[in-house]
């Protein structure tokens, strides 16, 4: 039985979230049916009976033929629905707005989940397109800034195992080096990825510790050509400022559900 607090889990309901969710992990790769109940481990017929479902219900899209599946429309609003309603994001994102215009790279705030970061809010660089960055997009926590930036703030323990898969030829892939890295990112208080999720890419995170541990992080990304040791001093700088303007206001305020 899965961890759901003692109560028992209701199989057509987690059948459904799964099949979202590898719909979704495909991106523009769309599915066919076959394709769907073999990875679920689903009959051919249920599988076709709970996509028609769900057609009709706008949370998947099929193409004319009706042979191919995609995540539908109302995945994206139940999405924007969950960034509109959190108390964190609406507040943080004026501070990426400030910290952009500050110095005209990309701004990111992410959220821990899991092994993974989830792009909340992106603010773009004039300069160049990070399209890695855009928002609902996942990247692992052991080869990116944001990431980096909250595993450091769990003991040891909490780090995932490993071997990590390498996105680029400087992705951790050791449990070892992972571990050597946070040491160096607790001493100094940020993150550095240098062209470890993206080739050509540098990025510096702070985690934002309104939460205990952390869960919520932003980072500033550059383009490695324009990263001067002045350049990087003055990131720093600024995104150290942005973090305590953060972390000095109230979150949510009174009332306001903490969520789980």
């Amino acid at each position: 039985m899965s961890d759901t607090g003692g109560v028992r889990e209701v199989k057509s309901a987690a059948r459904t979230v799964e099949l979202l969710e590898v719909l979704a992990a495909r991106g523009d790769r769309p599915a066919r049916l076959q394709e769907l109940a073999d990875e679920l481990g689903v009959p051919r017929s249920s599988m076709y009976a709970l996509l028609q479902t769900l057609i009709s219900r706008g949370w998947v899209r099929t193409d004319v033929t009706g042979s191919l599946y995609g995540i539908g429309i109302h995945a994206l609003l139940t999405g924007t629905s969950y960034l509109d309603s959190d108390p964190r994001v609406r507040t943080v994102r004026p501070y990426l707005d400030e910290a952009s215009e500050a110095l005209g790279e990309t701004i990111h705030l992410g959220r821990l989940d899991g092994t993974d970061v989830a792009y909340l809010a992106t603010r773009e660089s004039h300069e160049y397109l990070r399209t890695i960055s855009r928002v609902g997009r996942r990247l692992p926590a052991h080869a990116g800034a944001l990431g980096k930036a909250l595993l450091a703030e769990r003991p040891d323990e909490a780090v995932p195992q490993g071997p990590f898969e390498p996105l680029t030829a400087n992705t951790h892939t050791t449990r070892e080096s992972l571990l050597t890295d946070l040491a160096a990112t607790r001493e100094r208080g940020y993150s550095i990825d240098r062209e470890e999720s993206v080739v050509g890419i540098a990025g510096f995170g702070f985690a934002l510790r309104y939460d205990t541990p952390a869960q919520d992080a932003i980072s500033c990304s550059v383009p490695v050509a324009r990263l001067t040791p002045g350049h990087e001093e003055r990131i720093v700088a600024v995104m150290r400022e942005i973090r305590a303007r953060i972390e000095g206001i109230t979150v949510g305020g009174a009332g306001a559900p903490h969520w789980r």
